[in-house]
């Protein structure tokens, strides 16, 4: 005997089927550039940033932040996180500036499901024993008409580099920095290819959730 939900629960059903990432700003992904090196102070239209002076203040990348991503397939959506991750942002004036990373243990992946999360670390996807880590190194950051800063960098993902550029809110104080951002990349432009079941097609666009906070370390000129 086949059982049909109520029309009332099925608005319900069709928003738990959607795809998470409709609706969500797309980052733009492209050929990873070359790291920043030391070279003379940018012109204002320039977006690629020189590292960071002696005058700039380091924040490190403090434990209370999260750092989630929403995979889906037409059955609903699978959110995770990642649990260990380090890293530094160097700031000069109110301006983000490399160097600034941070690097993502792999191992470190959670979801909701035990089974799922044994899934994301083996080859289908992180296939983490072969790509331990994940990293991004930012390249640029300039400033938006709506207010929010357009961070780039390059992101390491299932040993691929590519170069990504989000829009973030950024706040920055002498006690902390803030950086909230939300965005989808496509996992396919990283390799991680596995479709699912013929009934279970895995979606290629993962959204990524950022809420970082960042403790001032000490100015990179005061370093021993």
């Amino acid at each position: 005997m086949k059982h049909y939900a109520p029309l009332a629960t099925l608005p319900l059903l069709l928003a738990a089927c959607g795809n998470p990432a409709d609706g969500v700003e797309e980052a733009v992904v492209s050929t990873a550039k070359p790291e920043p090196v030391e070279q003379p102070s940018p012109q204002p239209e320039d977006t690629a940033l020189s590292p960071a002076s002696d005058e700039s203040r380091v924040y490190t990348i403090h434990s209370d932040s999260v750092i989630g991503f929403v995979g889906s397939n037409p059955l609903g959506p699978q959110p995770g996180r990642f649990e260990k991750f380090t890293g530094s942002i160097s700031v000069s004036g109110d301006t983000l500036v490399p160097p600034s990373s941070i690097e993502f243990d792999m191992d470190s992946t959670e979801t909701n499901s035990d089974r799922l999360t044994a899934h994301l670390k083996n080859e289908d996807f992180f296939d983490v024993p072969n790509h331990p880590t994940s990293t991004f190194v930012l390249a640029s950051a300039s400033p938006m008409e709506d207010g929010r800063t357009e961070i780039g960098g390059n992101l390491t993902l299932h040993g691929v580099t590519m170069h990504i550029a989000f829009p973030a809110t950024v706040a920055i104080s002498d006690a902390e920095l803030a950086l909230e951002a939300e965005f989808t990349i496509k996992r396919f432009d990283f390799e991680i290819m596995y479709t699912g079941s013929a009934d279970r097609l895995i979606r290629n666009e993962v959204v990524l959730n950022l809420d970082i906070k960042a403790h001032p370390r000490e100015r990179a000129g005061m370093q021993n």
